[in-house]
């Protein structure tokens, strides 16, 4: 085995990156109004996801591995929300926001690397205008 990165994303890779650029579920197929051709940005990343360049793919490749570390270490927090500190342990308070703030911040990286605007679950506010 060369090391090189396959020929194409495996439908799991897909859907990591869908989820970790805020894109919602692409479901079974390409059928009814939902589907992603009725949204530019979501036809541009998975026209991007089947047509990236060996070395392109490496590099997205890195990115969900980072990204699932980062995400797998926000669900345990929740240990510890209900102590502020214990003997010389001290809480920090922020520490959800912080890690994902992380998460997030290397979320956009993701998109700006694939050329895509973040999905609605990414947005900065929980609002999408259509025109």
């Amino acid at each position: 085995m060369s090391g090189s990165p396959p020929a194409s994303f495996t439908d799991a890779q897909k859907t990591d990156i869908r989820r970790f650029c805020g894109y919602s579920a692409y479901g079974a197929g390409a059928a009814g109004f939902s589907s992603w051709r009725f949204f530019q940005s979501y036809g541009t990343l998975e026209y991007r996801l089947n047509n990236l360049a060996p070395a392109e793919m490496a590099v997205v490749l890195q990115y969900i591995s980072t990204l699932a570390s980062l995400e797998a270490s926000i669900p345990p927090i929740s240990e510890n929300l209900d102590t502020e500190s214990a003997a010389a342990w001290t809480h920090n308070a922020a520490e959800l926001r912080d890690r994902n703030a992380l998460f997030d911040g290397w979320r956009r990286r993701l998109c700006g690397f694939l050329g895509v605007a973040p999905g609605a679950a990414l947005a900065e506010c929980g609002m999408t205008l259509v025109v």
